[in-house]
């Protein structure tokens, strides 16, 4: 329903915001990461997602459209609510939250308040294929580099191979780092496996 709310910032806290557009004051929730973005005072342009509940209707702003993106992808999933969203996004940025999940990293979003191993599992399986196609438009370069494809494909391979994802992911991560080049997929599968 809305797009976007641009006008003067009354009010701001780690909260919420209050924006006046023509008139109006709106209250919108943000996160953390919205909240170090924006102007203590003057023009401010936020994105926008409306919440209807039954009792209440409540808005949320961000301050980039990657962020409000990664929210409705967060809130797609079952069992994550707005709240939960949006302390995700106070805790990490959209681009950390993205490699989190394409990486399979559950400890990482487990350290979230209020997820639990199976939140950050469903989360991790709901999202992870559609995950590793967007870039958030923030993302950092080693979520979509070559290198992380390599690492990824490595790690299917150890799987098939019956290696757990935690053990052979950190054996990837140490073999790359201890040999400082990139080699090819069958020469990374080789190496970790001498060292295993």
């Amino acid at each position: 329903m809305y797009a976007y709310f641009e006008g003067t910032v009354v009010e701001k806290n780690p909260a919420y915001v209050v924006m006046e557009c023509n008139g109006i004051g709106y209250l919108l929730n943000i996160s953390l990461n919205t909240f170090s973005k924006m102007p203590d005072r003057g023009k401010c342009k936020l994105y926008a997602h409306l919440s209807i509940r039954e009792d209440a209707h409540v808005l949320y702003g961000f301050a980039e459209e990657a962020e409000r993106h990664m929210f409705r992808d967060l809130i797609s999933v079952s069992g994550v609510g707005e709240v939960t969203a949006r302390m995700m996004l106070s805790s990490m940025s959209p681009a950390e939250i993205q490699q989190a999940i394409v990486n399979g990293d559950v400890s990482r979003l487990k350290s979230i308040k209020g997820i639990g191993e199976k939140s950050a599992q469903r989360i991790i399986i709901d999202l992870r294929t559609k995950m590793g196609k967007e870039s958030f438009g923030i993302a950092p370069t080693s979520i979509i580099s070559p290198h992380n494809k390599l690492k990824q494909e490595a790690l299917n391979a150890l799987e098939v191979l019956g290696y757990t994802r935690n053990v052979a992911e950190k054996a990837i991560d140490k073999t790359i780092q201890e040999e400082g080049e990139t080699p090819s997929l069958e020469e990374l599968v080789k190496r970790v496996l001498k060292n295993f």
